[in-house]
């Protein structure tokens, strides 16, 4: 498994970008899918998107598409998710993930709070 952990978060109007960082320990970090998911409270948490280890494949949740980019860079052992044309409805709390594959993530990270003003 790979320890992981956020960073990036924060306070931004909307129409406003931000860029969270997920860095990761270990020297595995390249074999594994990483996804970024993202929670309200009291609500289930949602997945936002992912990429695979060569950054050959995303996917990104309908409700991201367009707006958000996820990148990573193996060399940093690090995954981005760039957040662009932010809305209120994106303010949650954000936390990265990964696993071998896309539907079974092993390790997460603590999260980071994103805020979208109005």
């Amino acid at each position: 498994q790979v320890q992981l952990v956020e960073s990036g978060g924060g306070l931004v109007q909307a129409g406003g970008s931000l860029r969270l960082s997920c860095a990761a320990s270990g020297s595995t970090f390249r074999r594994y899918v990483m996804g970024w998911f993202r929670q309200v409270p009291g609500k289930d948490r949602e997945f936002v998107g992912s990429i695979n280890w060569s950054s050959s494949a995303t996917v990104y949740a309908d409700s991201v598409k367009g707006r958000f980019t996820i990148s990573r860079d193996n060399a940093k052992n690090t995954v981005y998710l760039q957040l662009n044309s932010l809305k209120p409805e994106d303010t949650a709390y954000y936390t990265c993930a990964a696993g071998p594959t896309d539907s079974s993530w092993k390790s997460w990270g603590q999260g980071t709070q994103v805020t979208v003003s109005s």
